[in-house]
């Protein structure tokens, strides 16, 4: 018989159908590791077209549903009901399809933003402590090794004091109307009913505002942003600048645009201390380059003996070979199915600063939204962003 801590979890999945790149991902990430089997699953709204999919992907037939309602359902009746599922559909949808599986006591990865308001977002992570059910939010450039290393460094005081940070997710993939031309992902992404009417901010400002947040462990105490849109005629605002002033005072400045012409993706960041400073940027990921008071810069590789535990961890290949997207990707995996695993086994559930986001994270970042829309709206007047504090003692989300 096969022990309990060996056999892999069961996930579902809700969206993430033919042609969906998210989808795609999620399943990727889940199978490197070996850690998850995929055995249920709505990848569609329609039915024949998701039971075909599925197909495919060798789900069973009798785990195919026809919503997510029938799915929560049935699922939760099963004494090998699944373990997680993830909900990877358009921002519009979250809400309803991650209180169902919630409420149903079913773990759940659901993709940013967690919801379209605060109200909604605190209504999920406060499920999730009641039924006792994991809540993540699949930000996963935090699981990058030298992403945790860099956050190690910053919370060690390895920078001397924080004094400024500067982050910045400035990609031009919709640097042009896409969504004119039938793009699927530009499409929804550039509808005010489905992304939200401040959708650069949801979609990519969210990333780096939790990558500020995860490495530095700073908090925003406030903040004044602006919003415009720089492609004439796009119905959603595409270019957001937004100043905050961090824990103890501390000043940075997050860009986050999809109009960035020439840009492929644009994810950097970098924090200057007392002592020190260094730079990550997402297009060269197993480095970051940390510099002394003298400008003496030092270029820490992935992999390195020298680097911190929270990154050698997560290094899967040897110095020199390059890891990548996918590779992150199911680090956040493997740290969830820790959690997943201690949960269902009745083992200790490992103890660890530096994991996966939780439903905490997806609810400050969509208060992250909120209080940016809001300073535009007040002709950039300083605004302070929801606490989600409360609701990080309570729920026990991650854990």
């Amino acid at each position: 018989m096969t022990a309990p801590h060996a056999r892999r979890l069961v996930a579902g999945m809700v969206g993430g159908g033919l042609g969906a790149d998210i989808g795609r991902t999620h399943r990727h990430a889940m199978q490197l590791d070996d850690l998850f089997e995929l055995q249920a699953g709505v990848f569609g709204r329609n039915p024949q077209a998701s039971a075909e999919f599925a197909a495919k992907l060798g789900v069973p037939e009798d785990r195919v549903y026809s919503d997510f309602r029938e799915m929560a359902e049935r699922e939760a009746a099963r004494p090998d009901a699944v373990d997680v599922v993830v909900v990877a559909t358009p921002n519009d949808s979250h809400f309803e399809i991650a209180r169902a599986f919630l409420e149903a006591g079913i773990s759940v990865v659901c993709e940013k933003p967690l919801t379209q308001d605060s109200e909604t977002a605190a209504e999920l992570v406060r499920i999730a402590g009641e039924r006792n059910a994991v809540l993540a939010v699949p930000h996963c450039y935090s699981a990058y090794a030298m992403v945790r290393h860099a956050a190690r460094m910053a919370r060690d005081g390895k920078l001397g004091t924080i004094l400024f940070v500067d982050v910045e997710h400035a990609s031009g993939w919709a640097a042009t109307p896409l969504e004119l031309s039938g793009h699927k992902q530009a499409k929804w992404r550039t509808n005010p009913d489905i992304a939200g009417f401040p959708s650069v901010v949801g979609d990519l400002g969210t990333h780096a505002y939790h990558l500020l947040r995860y490495i530095t462990g700073l908090e925003a105490v406030r903040l004044s942003g602006r919003l415009q849109t720089l492609v004439p005629g796009r119905r959603v605002f595409d270019h957001s600048t937004v100043e905050l002033e961090l824990t103890g005072n501390v000043p940075a400045r997050l860009w986050a645009g999809m109009a960035a012409t020439g840009h492929n993706h644009g994810l950097r960041i970098r924090v200057y201390g007392s002592e020190g400073s260094f730079e990550w940027q997402h297009e060269d990921p197993h480095h970051l380059k940390v510099q002394d008071l003298a400008g003496a810069t030092t270029v820490l590789t992935h992999g390195l003996s020298t680097l911190s535990d929270d990154a050698t961890r997560l290094t899967r290949v040897g110095l020199g070979h390059p890891e990548g997207f996918l590779e992150a990707f199911a680090n956040f995996y493997r740290d969830l199915a820790e959690v997943l695993r201690a949960r269902r086994d009745g083992t200790p559930v490992p103890e660890r600063d530096l994991s996966f986001p939780t439903g905490v994270d997806g609810l400050i970042g969509v208060q992250f939204v909120e209080a940016v829309a809001a300073s535009h709206d007040n002709d950039s007047a300083w605004t302070v962003p929801g606490s989600a504090t409360a609701l990080t003692q309570s729920a026990s989300l991650s854990q």
